[in-house]
């Protein structure tokens, strides 16, 4: 409990530095922060528990190389389904993002102070009336994650390579975008 205080602790005070603030102008797509602000309530995702079933069963055993705590793996592999469907992207993306992102690592932190499994931006919960602290709670940092690849996967026209690269804040560098990919397709992908 002490170990994971103290990560908190360290989580917050990088997310206040000014510096990790002044380099985040990636994802301040104007139209970008009511995209996000919608996205804060939850929604039931799984029309039935065969899919559930399915998708558990599924993803849970590649993720477990990733995550050893059984409970922790399964708030991720909700979260992501959920919100992947609310926003109408396919969940292995989202799980491709966070492979490259930050290796399932829920309290990782970026040079430029990007936070948690997605590595969202520490200004998002300033912009939305929430806390820093929500940025580490596996929910609410995938719930703003999804949201904000699924825009720039709609403001893209399903390009993956240009989607990504926006969210990551590389547009027109490929080597993020194609890691991103390359991860969907040997990880990720669920053969038919």
């Amino acid at each position: 409990m002490r170990r994971t205080s103290t990560v908190a602790l360290l989580l917050f005070a990088a997310c206040a530095l000014p510096w990790a603030v002044a380099r985040a102008d990636r994802q301040m797509d104007p139209e970008l922060r009511g995209v996000v602000a919608a996205a804060i309530e939850p929604t039931r995702c799984f029309d039935d528990k065969y899919e559930q079933a399915v998708w558990f069963a599924t993803m849970e055993p590649r993720l477990t190389r990733y995550v050893d705590n059984d409970r922790e793996r399964e708030q991720i592999l909700h979260a992501v389904h959920c919100e992947a469907k609310r926003v109408n992207i396919p969940p292995e993306l989202v799980l491709a993002v966070m492979d490259v992102e930050s290796r399932f690592d829920r309290y990782a932190v970026s040079s430029a102070g990007a936070v948690g499994l997605m590595q969202v931006m520490p200004f998002w919960p300033r912009e939305l009336g929430m806390t820093n602290d929500q940025l580490v709670r596996i929910p609410d940092n995938v719930r703003m994650g999804t949201t904000i690849l699924g825009y720039y996967l709609r403001k893209e026209r399903g390009n993956y390579q240009r989607a990504l690269q926006r969210y990551n804040g590389s547009l027109g560098r490929p080597h993020y975008s194609d890691l991103v990919i390359d991860r969907l397709a040997s990880r990720w992908t669920v053969a038919n």
